[in-house]
Order: structure tokens, then C-alpha cells, then sequence
């Protein structure tokens, strides 16, 4: 039986190429975004890959999707016949400032999209792989290096992303009895949109500007695929990816 796989943010960058490593590890994607033209571009990705000739390589569909809206996550979710493998990858920043200047509605745009979309995405598909014969599946949570320690100037993004270990530890220890394991993996300045100004100059604690390597996205795509073709036996609660020499070990 084949494999079913969702992709949140399955649009554009990180999200695209864990869908398309996905799809050719035989798993049928489902990318969910609030865009149609980027993620129909996402599947269209996927059957250039197919065309290739490329032996299992699964389809891939699109659902236009806000994680923030509840009943809508609740519908798309329920619409499905099962699910595998749940990667919640849908996440926002906003602009850099300093704490004094964080505005509300910006610290609850990232928060209700990082948290609050990682939540409902992940509590629908629990309650999925509950009720499916055979029970159980796999959630893998997009983190960041900034669930472990932070950038100047980002704390909204920050505070999401330590959240999202909590909830990925909550959803991992509530899983067991249920065939159902959660992990979360960590990137570092993977070469996307979001990245570009790592390259340019990022701001560092000492208030220096300084330039970071990045890294191929499709590295972390395939540890993702890797990950989710283990069995439900097998649990990797954290994956830390990131490029070699950027500012991690010694920020802050």
C-alpha cells in the first residue's frame, strides 16, 4: 500500500523540496499552501521528475490551505482516507526589530502561523492515525537553530520555534501507546528565499554585520525523506541540519 505524505508550506523553498524527495521516495504528497499558482508549481516540479522515468516516484497534489484557520485544517484533514507522514513546514518571520518595537499584531501573525498552525495540523492528523487501520503514523516539525538559541532582533520567530519543541516532546510522549512518533528537525541557513540575506550580511550579537555559508535545501529534503520511510518503531526526536561554519555553538 502506498504511502501518504502532507507537506504544509509546500509551496516554495524548504516545503517544495521535502515534497518532491517525498514523492520520489514513492510516498503520494498532498502540499498544502495559501497559494495555488506556487504549489500547482510544486507538482509540476513533480512530474518533470516522473517524466525523467524515475523508478516509485508518488504523486503529488495540492490544497490550498491556512493552517491558521481551524475548521479548515479540521475539513482538509478529515477529507483524507489516511495519512502516513504529517511534515509541518508552514512558517513566517517578520522584519527584524528590537523587542521594544515588536507589534502585536506581528508577534500573533507569526505566532498563530509557527504555533497555533503547527498545532492544528498536527492534532487533525493525531487524531487521523488514531482511527485509520492500521493505527499510527509520523509527525516530523520544521524547528529552526532558534528553538535552541536565538538571532538578535527576532524574538517573535524565536519564541515560536522553542514552542515547537514543546509541542513535538508533547506529541511524541502522547503518541506512544498509539503506534504514532513526533520529531523535529533543526536547520541552519538552508540555501532558500528566507536565507538570502545570510549571504549578504546577517546581524550578529555583538552588532557586527557578518556574511554565513548556507547550504543545499535538498540535503535537508532528504534527510526528511529518510526519515520518513523508518518505521513507527523507530523514533528520531531531534535532527539538527545546518551549514558548516555558520554562527550556532557560540551565538548569543
Amino acid at each position: 500500500m502506498q504511502k501518504i505524505a502532507v507537506v504544509t508550506g509546500g509551496g516554495s523553498g524548504l516545503g517544495r523540496e521535502m515534497a518532491l524527495a517525498l514523492a520520489a521516495a514513492g510516498f503520494q504528497v498532498t502540499v498544502t499552501g495559501r497559494t495555488e499558482a506556487k504549489l500547482r508549481e510544486t507538482a509540476a516540479a513533480a512530474e518533470q521528475i516522473d517524466a525523467v522515468g524515475d523508478a516509485g516516484v508518488g504523486e503529488v497534489r495540492t490544497a490550498v490551505l491556512d493552517v491558521t484557520d481551524g475548521p479548515a485544517v479540521r475539513d482538509f484533514f478529515a477529507s483524507l482516507s489516511r495519512i502516513d507522514v504529517l511534515v509541518n513546514n508552514a512558517g513566517t518571520g517578520m522584519p527584524a526589530a528590537p523587542v521594544e518595537e515588536v507589534g502585536e499584531d506581528d508577534w500573533r501573525a507569526v505566532v498563530d502561523t509557527n504555533l497555533t498552525g503547527s498545532f492544528l495540523c498536527a492534532q487533525a492528523a493525531y487524531a487521523l492515525m488514531l482511527r485509520q487501520d492500521p493505527k499510527g503514523g509520523r509527525i516530523i516539525n520544521n524547528g529552526s537553530l532558534s528553538a535552541h538559541v536565538p538571532r538578535p532582533h527576532a524574538i517573535a520567530y524565536t519564541a515560536s520555534k522553542h514552542a515547537i519543541t514543546g509541542l513535538t516532546k508533547g506529541l511524541e510522549l502522547e503518541g506512544r501507546p498509539h503506534n504514532i512518533t513526533a520529531g523535529q528537525i533543526d536547520i541552519g541557513n538552508a540555501a532558500t528565499v528566507m536565507t538570502q540575506r545570510m549571504e549578504q550580511g546577517a546581524l550578529q550579537p555583538d552588532g557586527s554585520t557578518a556574511v554565513e555559508p548556507t547550504f543545499d535545501p535538498r540535503i535537508v529534503a532528504d534527510f526528511v525523506a529518510r526519515v520518513a520511510l523508518l518505521p513507527t518503531s523507530v523514533a528520531v526526536p531531534t535532527l539538527t541540519v545546518m551549514a558548516a561554519g555558520m554562527p550556532y555553538a557560540g551565538r548569543g
